[in-house]
């Protein structure tokens, strides 16, 4: 019978064989063999054919992935040691509120003690009178009216260290197999390697979760997500944005409140809305319309963007770097081009652990920027909101108050039979993991930025 070869998989079958997957084979988290070449004798046509496998189908020793990996959120935050489990925030001015603007109003003294602002218990106010914030006569009476004892107000958030752990396996005879023939070699060390990245790839992947899977009360019951970092997006959020993102159902929750794991960050419920919508201290500078309905999301503008950079400003945050999507730097190159206006590049010198790298090509990278911020790219930015059109969010980070903070580094175990302790791991293989501790800290919400609901 005449034998036609039609496609590159005939072409593949006629010269090598076929030997089924012939990949490093993927069971219950266990690499085992290469391929099952060495005991098939089984000819092309199916019949028994014993001793036609004489030689093995050589791949090449390099595995190439073909999944991007990248870690920029990651890479983007910078890492400092964890030192406290907490810290004391001041959350509103003596005099003046806590907004951004000093507020000046109508209220005055109206006795001689520290609550002369009318309330019995509180030691500021949010709208003194303009002639009622500190200038006082010549030798003026100490507890006078226009001269009482304030203070500020302050709270406590604390922030748990994570645990992120990625483990694999791989058998003694796979390890001893891929060091002959056409084998790959070392395969701890390209196991190691992609685990290793894959363990990066997912601490990023946690920092821009979407917010939509904080909610524990779906049927998917999310009731673990407090184990990973906290998001990028919990933290660059505010108290409406939440209650607008239950209303649009893409957050479910109880009536009247929203769940826990969505409505607090680092112990404290400032953002809860069981009693209605009110800005609080650790209300980000969001931006996403009129709500997130499906018909209510906006086209990107240079408007929007320059707007939530002046109220950044305005707040005090200076934004360092904008983390977006892919489509989203697309469609900002586009809007600019086609008013005739480009965007800037910029170089950009990588730093670690205060040590700045030395300028020139091999060193830094050059990246978009607006208005002189780095547009960093992220592959997993989430496109909130319910319309189908929609871009990735951007957020406008101030790294000053916003790191990661790792109590222990990542670090590689590994242990097993080529150990001399296949005890240790209870198989006649090896066992390796990946252990990284930390949390995403911040400590001035207002200086964080988010537009969202974007197309």
């Amino acid at each position: 019978m005449t034998k036609y070869i039609n496609t590159l998989k005939d072409l593949e079958a006629a010269t090598y064989g076929n030997f089924g997957n012939n990949n490093i084979i993927k069971g219950a988290g266990l690499v085992g063999g290469l391929h099952t070449g060495h005991d098939d004798s089984t000819a092309l046509n199916g019949t028994a054919a014993p001793g036609l496998n004489l030689y093995n189908i050589i791949y090449g020793q390099k595995v190439w992935s073909m999944l991007n990996q990248e870690i920029n959120p990651l890479s983007v935050l910078p890492k400092r040691p964890y030192t406290s489990s907490g810290w004391r925030v001041m959350t509103q001015r003596p005099l003046g509120g806590s907004n951004p603007g000093f507020g000046i109003g109508t209220d005055g003294y109206s006795g001689t003690t520290k609550e002369a602002f009318g309330s019995t218990s509180a030691t500021s106010t949010d709208a003194p009178g303009a002639d009622l914030i500190g200038g006082v006569d010549e030798n003026h009476a100490l507890e006078g009216v226009g001269l009482q004892a304030l203070a500020p107000e302050y709270t406590t958030l604390y922030m748990s260290p994570k645990t992120i752990a990625h483990m694999f396996s791989y058998s003694e005879l796979a390890a001893e197999m891929a060091k002959i023939d056409d084998g790959v070699g070392d395969i701890r060390a390209i196991i190691r390697e992609d685990m290793g990245k894959f363990h990066a790839e997912v601490q990023s992947k946690m920092l821009v979760m979407d917010l939509s899977h904080y909610d524990h009360a779906t049927a998917n019951q999310y009731t673990n997500m407090e184990r990973n970092y906290t998001s990028l997006n919990k933290i660059v959020a505010s108290a409406l944005e939440l209650q607008a993102l239950k209303g649009a159902s893409l957050i479910n929750g109880t009536v009247g409140s929203l769940p826990d794991q969505i409505a607090k960050l680092y112990s404290n419920d400032d953002r809860d809305t069981s009693s209605g919508v009110t800005a609080g201290f650790m209300d980000a500078t969001v931006n996403f319309g009129a709500g997130y309905g499906s018909t209510q999301v906006r086209a990107l503008t240079t408007t929007l963007l320059n707007t939530l950079i002046q109220s950044l400003r305005t707040a005090g945050g200076t934004p360092k770097v904008i983390l977006t999507g892919y489509d989203t730097i697309q469609t900002i190159a586009d809007l600019l081009q086609s008013q005739e206006r480009f965007l800037e590049r910029k170089e950009i010198i990588p730093t670690h652990g205060g040590v700045k790298g030395v300028k020139g090509q091999e060193v830094g990278f050059r990246v978009a920027t607006y208005f002189d911020i780095p547009l960093i790219p992220c592959k997993d930015m989430p496109n909130t909101g319910a319309a189908t059109t929609q871009v990735s969010d951007l957020l406008f980070l101030d790294t000053d108050h916003l790191w990661l903070a790792v109590m222990k580094p990542t670090q590689y175990f590994e242990d097993g039979i080529n150990h001399g302790n296949p005890f240790g791991v209870g198989t006649l293989g090896n066992r390796g993991m990946f252990r990284t501790m930390g949390e995403t800290g911040c400590t001035f919400f207002k200086g964080q930025g988010k537009l969202t609901n974007l197309q």
